[in-house]
Formats: C-alpha cells, structure tokens, sequence
C-alpha cells in the first residue's frame, strides 16, 4: 500500500495531468465510442482505463482502492511520456491527442 505522503503526491499529479472535468471525460468517452448506427451505454462507452480514470474524479481521495491507485500511476506515467506539456500539438497530432483525452487529459486545454 501506498503511504500517505506518496498517496498526497500521487493525488496531486493525477489532478494536475487529469486536465478534463469529470462531465468532459464522460462526454468525450461517449462520443469517441460511438458509431455510425449506434452509442454505447454512458456507463459502458470508451475504454476500460477511461472509465476507470472517471471514476476516480468522482471519488474522495479517502475512498480510492488500490486498483485506483495502480490507474492513477499509469495515467500520470502515460501523460508525461506522451504529452508534451510545454508545446501544443499539431493539427495532424489528431490521434495523440485523442489518445491522451480517453485518459482526461486534453492538451489543447489551457
């Protein structure tokens, strides 16, 4: 188990690198699962990692579990090897940018 100076650390930069609101992760979830002729179930659309990461922004930090813990630790580690935090993409950047926004993190947000 995480102790709880590592845990406030760890809260912190996944709310630093979690940059999207729980409403706009759901809505971008939905919306990147839908098809042509159908929309997933809200409680079932994107992947398993984002669904994962929004039900950590709906939590206290007091009520995370360690399966939270473990997301939490792949979502900081895939954000900062994979967002460039000091540069905007590109437009042709399109699918990184989408990649990072299943996990709550949208690059072009300020």
């Amino acid at each position: 188990m995480t102790d709880a100076l590592e845990l406030d650390t760890l809260w912190d930069e996944f709310h630093r690198v979690v940059n999207m609101t729980s409403q706009e992760l759901a809505a971008w979830l939905r919306v990147s699962d839908a098809a042509e002729e159908s929309e997933p179930l809200p409680e079932h659309a994107g992947s398993p990692t984002g669904q994962h990461v929004l039900a950590i922004l709906q939590k206290r930090r007091t009520d995370l579990t360690d399966d939270d813990i473990q997301v939490m630790y792949e979502v900081v580690d895939t954000v900062n090897t994979q967002a460039d935090l000091e540069n905007e993409p590109e437009p042709e950047e399109t699918r990184r940018r989408h990649r990072l926004m299943s996990v709550g993190h949208d690059p072009l947000k300020a």
